[in-house]
């Protein structure tokens, strides 16, 4: 049995007679009377009783009608959804973001839109740290990734700049910095360098998480004439933070956290900011983003729509 014979005695159904269905399905009707025998003689029912003006379902006929219906609906729904997936509008996403980077407004902006956009994508996220990404991405066990700076480039995953911010200092709120600056009338939004730093102990996240942006430190700070001496070492960016709150030593973090832990951390703008920079990479794995997978193929494009925009939107601060 093949689709076309359904589909001629469906035409012949409907209409009621074997001439109108030939004519609507552009056919003769001898060999269109043939094909429904052909089928009655392979299901071994018959389907049709032969009346003067055209012919009636039997009940046999009746069932496969609905059977018939019903099968070419769900033909229907898969050739629909077989196109949906074949534009990125349904499958699923393994997306994992660093805690630094989900700070950043683009990150659950990026989200949102995707869920809005491509509702039937089914979306599976996880936070990790930029080692740990990249090697889910490189295993596949992530579909694509936001972080900072990339600390490995696998064969095969693909890391694209998305857009830079500007460092800032993170002092827990009783630093004698800040008693020093208030009381000489220094605005709280006046630069600060690292060199007034360089007694304090640093937070850092720690160098296999994140040493891209850890090297780009060390190396400031060794311009300015001093190696920082290291507090603590961390995983994420925002047990960083905490830590300098509770007074455990000082750091240097994205812009875009700067609406974190305001109840013990103060932020001030950093004089070498143009000898740091926070990027911020989408990770993803070029070859299924180039074909094998349309949805983040989807994804990646969005994403980058959206950095455009982040991109032509004037500086503020605490945000890039």
């Amino acid at each position: 049995m093949e689709l076309r014979h359904l589909r001629y005695f469906l035409a012949v159904a409907e209409h009621g007679s074997v001439t109108r269905a030939a004519e609507q399905l552009g056919i003769q009707q001898p060999p269109l009377s043939q094909q429904l025998k052909a089928l009655e003689a392979e299901l071994g029912v018959a389907l049709f009783e032969r009346q003067p003006r055209g012919v009636a379902l039997t009940p046999a006929g009746l069932a496969l009608r609905d059977d018939a219906e019903d099968l070419f609906s769900r033909i229907a729904q898969m050739r629909a959804r077989m196109q949906r997936l074949a534009r990125g509008d349904e499958g699923s996403l393994a997306i994992g973001f660093t805690s630094s980077a989900a700070a950043h407004r683009l990150t659950p902006e990026v989200l949102r839109e995707c869920r809005r956009r491509f509702p039937r994508v089914a979306l599976s996220l996880t936070e990790c740290n930029a080692a740990e990404a990249i090697e889910r991405l490189a295993d596949g066990t992530l579909s694509a990734a936001l972080l900072r700076a990339p600390v490995q480039h696998p064969e095969g995953v693909r890391f694209d700049l998305l857009l830079e911010e500007d460092m800032v200092i993170a002092l827990p709120l009783d630093h004698p910095l800040l008693r020093k600056r208030q009381a000489a009338g220094i605005a709280a939004t006046a630069p600060v360098s690292l060199r007034e730093l360089a007694a304090d102990p640093f937070i850092l996240v720690r160098r296999p998480g994140a040493p891209g942006m850890y090297h780009d430190l060390l190396r400031a700070c060794e311009a300015l004439g001093f190696t920082p001496r290291v507090g603590a070492e961390v995983e994420r960016m925002l047990t960083n933070l905490n830590l300098v709150a509770a007074g455990a030593g000082v750091s240097v973090v994205p812009g875009s956290m700067a609406s974190l832990n305001r109840h013990g951390v103060a932020y001030c703008p950093m004089q070498e900011a143009d000898r740091l920079r926070a990027p911020l990479t989408l990770g993803y794995r070029e070859d299924a983003a180039q074909g094998g997978d349309p949805a983040l193929a989807a994804l990646v494009a969005l994403t980058h729509r959206l950095a455009a925009r982040h991109r032509r939107r004037p500086a503020k601060a605490a945000d890039a």
